[in-house]
């Protein structure tokens, strides 16, 4: 049986993500300069959309099972640390995110729901209100995302979203735009570490909702 696969298309005649080559095809063949990756889960599929093309175009990602010698190789996550995850509702566009503590449980903070959004966006806010949180509290807890693009904006100090502004979403933007302020005048000794869904399992903070 063949596996499903999903086609992110960034510039084509429609852009958006398909479940088959062949609508995949309709929008990008003879079109010039077209943008288009296949990816083996949606999650990542829907990830890519909402990020820049040159992100992950060219680029190799492991999305298959691990096996017991990989898992060995990764390790356990630091349980006293800090889980951050974002929810986004593929229909409405509702985002929301929250951070727990990894080895508790414990909902340590929570933001949300917001208009108009992407997962990016609120994985990427919730990095940063963890490092703030952490900053307020004097804790030198570290945090994990299970998202490498809002690990990367982190990073970087640059939000790199495709979303455009909007009146719904301007609260959003609003908290963007705060987020990076603080980046760009705080110092902080967290390390923010890639949850390993695949080792792991899902991230402690996620909401449940796959």
């Amino acid at each position: 049986m063949k596996k499903q696969k999903y086609y992110v298309v960034w510039v084509g005649r429609e852009v958006g993500i398909f479940k088959t080559w062949e609508e995949c095809k309709a929008q990008i063949f003879e079109y010039p300069k077209a943008e288009y990756k296949s990816f083996k889960t949606l999650a990542l599929a829907e990830e890519a959309f909402f990020s820049l093309s040159e992100d992950f175009i060219g680029k190799s990602f492991f999305e298959s099972e691990l096996t017991e010698e990989q898992k060995k190789l990764i390790g356990e996550p630091i349980l006293d640390s800090i889980s951050v995850d974002g929810a986004w509702n593929t229909a409405t566009g509702i985002v929301e995110y929250q951070g727990v503590h990894t080895g508790t449980k414990e909902k340590l903070f929570h933001y949300g729901p917001c208009e108009d959004g992407t997962n990016n966006i609120v994985e990427f806010l919730g990095i940063v209100h963890a490092l703030a949180y952490c900053k307020q509290k004097d804790l030198n807890y570290p945090i994990y995302s299970d998202s490498r693009n809002a690990i990367n904006w982190v990073r970087d100090k640059e939000a790199r979203t495709n979303l455009e502004k909007s009146d719904k979403n301007k609260k959003l933007f609003e908290l963007i735009d705060r987020a990076l302020k603080w980046l760009n005048e705080n110092e902080y000794q967290n390390k923010v570490l890639k949850w390993e869904t695949k080792a792991w399992g899902e991230n402690p903070a996620d909401f449940g909702r796959k």
